[in-house]
């Protein structure tokens, strides 16, 4: 397609747009002058679906009128509110439903997760991450090494790129993999790197850990609602995301969680155990012996926040109507393809401004990362008093992200716009 950099043009984008009438489900928020922002922040929170506050005020009435009988009675009993998120949660992912729960949070998902999928030996210890990955993850692993006794700075492999360059190639990834062989025994990186906004071919990287005999798991927060993903196909180990961005469910909400079906019907795998990962039909007899349900339910420590999994099957229910990410994607890739557009064509020296996500649609989601190296600050407090929401990140990264649920062409153009004027001061 060739863009244009005009609003008849953005116009004319939207009113083709198959998804256009997704923007009403959502709440737009204001700009600092007057009408609607331009909201392009959806990689640190997602907007608010206009159903969640039914939702929530549904769970809410239950718990007026039921109380505790809202476990057991009411539009939707308590007891088994999880249940209800695994077949639209597998849908966003590419697993099967009993691949899937929804629980806890991404940090304490992850840590769960290396509880079971960490289990170093004397000569198997090494785990292998992406450099300057998000820091819950080095912290996690940091704190995962140490508790099996290793020296992080010895057990934890980071890959960085290549000299002059911002993002990871595949082959080097690769090979550093079959460099570490046998002493390797987890992968643990992030979907969608959130600095860079890279996206990591998760099947190639899962195909050569398990050739050297290594668990391969992925954090997913920047990749779950945002990109496809095949999680089963690609023979996945193991993953867990928020839902708080691409998935629209509210500031902090439930993490996701996904174990390969292999390891379904696994009580033998060391987890770290709680009452509502135990065998549900047998869990009201509150014995002793742990019995793992089976599927990925069987890491769950204890009964879900309902409101917080009220909110989220709310928004859930938006990627069910859309019929999953395909459509979706489709149109994110010209979303995001039209902001590069209306970037590169200011023409400006990468001494000023770079665009350090890569240009390859299938090696990137919905978020553009603009290294700026001279006005970094003076840029975004322009872009904000204009009413365009996106944000910053040390040292001089500002981070834009079209979501195709919500935004438009004319937003993007609108954008372009903010962007021309501060590059022509």
């Amino acid at each position: 397609m060739t863009f244009e950099p005009t609003p008849a043009f953005a116009a004319h984008l939207d009113a083709q747009d198959p998804l256009r009438d997704f923007r009403s489900r959502f709440l737009i928020p204001p700009a600092p002058g007057g009408g609607e922002s331009l909201y392009l922040c959806g990689n640190s929170l997602g907007l608010q679906p206009r159903a969640v506050r039914e939702a929530l005020d549904q769970e809410l009435n239950t718990w007026a009128t039921l109380a505790v009988d809202g476990h057991f009675e009411g539009p939707s009993p308590w007891m088994h509110y999880h249940e209800t998120l695994a077949e639209t949660e597998a849908l966003v992912v590419g697993a099967k439903p009993i691949e899937v729960v929804v629980m806890n949070n991404l940090t304490t998902n992850l840590h769960l997760l290396l509880t079971s999928f960490y289990r170093p030996t004397p000569t198997r210890y090494k785990v292998l991450m992406e450099g300057g990955a998000f820091p819950s993850d080095q912290y996690a692993l940091e704190t995962q090494t140490k508790l099996h006794g290793f020296d992080p700075d010895d057990a934890i492999v980071e890959l960085v790129p290549r000299s002059g360059e911002h993002t990871l190639r595949t082959e080097d990834i690769e090979a550093k993999i079959a460099e570490l062989g046998d002493s390797l025994a987890t992968i643990i990186m992030g979907g969608i790197n959130y600095y860079t906004g890279q996206v990591f071919d998760m099947q190639a990287i899962t195909r050569a850990g398990h050739a050297v005999g290594a668990m391969v798991g992925f954090d997913l927060a920047h990749a779950a609602g945002n990109v496809e993903l095949h999680l089963h196909d690609w023979d996945v180990d193991f993953a867990c995301w928020c839902t708080y961005k691409y998935m629209n469910s509210g500031p902090g909400s439930v993490g996701g969680t996904f174990v390969h079906e292999r390891f379904a019907d696994r009580p033998d795998l060391l987890r770290l155990a709680g009452w509502w990962g135990h065998d549900a039909d047998e869990r009201f007899k509150m014995q002793k012996g742990f019995k793992p349900m089976v599927g990925a339910a069987g890491w769950q420590l204890a009964n879900g926040n309902v409101l917080t999994l009220a909110a989220h099957r709310a928004a859930l229910a938006l990627f069910a109507e859309v019929g999953g990410m395909g459509p979706l994607r489709r149109k994110s890739e010209q979303l995001t393809a039209y902001l590069e557009f209306l970037i590169n064509r200011l023409e400006l020296p990468t001494s000023r401004l770079e665009i350090i996500t890569p240009t390859d649609p299938a090696a990137r989601g919905c978020q553009l990362s603009l290294l700026v190296h001279q006005g970094g600050r003076d840029l975004f407090d322009h872009l904000t008093q204009a009413g365009v929401v996106g944000d910053w990140r040390e040292p001089n990264v500002i981070r834009l992200a079209p979501v195709p649920f919500y935004n438009s062409f004319a937003d993007v153009q609108r954008v372009g716009e903010v962007l021309a004027a501060w590059a022509g001061q």
